[in-house]
């Protein structure tokens, strides 16, 4: 199940880091109308802008965990690939020389 959504994550990992790196900017602007006129929601906004602030970061850096993670799965698994090649190519080998001893047994029965 997990398998099917590879690709897609693949796909989506490196560029959620750029969005939150291109998003963190946009909450840091403040309007000073607002400012003016009352001073507990222009501090409620700061804090707002704060806690979005520090959200886009923990995206950002979750991103790029999420990228090296996909990227050591990847490594992972070919390695693994490269391990089942040459365990089926020894299962060959060994079923090979089965069949031969076989082949050798009987002739040698025959005879």
């Amino acid at each position: 199940m997990a398998g099917q959504f590879l690709p897609i994550i693949k796909a989506i990992a490196p560029y959620v880091a750029q969005i939150a790196g291109t998003a963190i900017p946009a909450f840091t602007s403040k309007p000073a109308e607002v400012a003016k006129d009352d001073p507990v929601i222009a501090k409620q906004i700061e804090e707002l802008q704060t806690a979005a602030t520090q959200n886009a970061e923990s995206v950002r850096v979750l991103a790029e965990n999420l990228q090296q993670a996909i990227q050591g799965i990847e490594t992972a698994a070919q390695e693994a690939n490269r391990q089942t090649a040459t365990l089926r190519t020894m299962l060959f080998v060994a079923l090979g020389l089965s069949g031969l001893s076989m082949l050798l047994s009987i002739f040698l029965l025959v005879m």
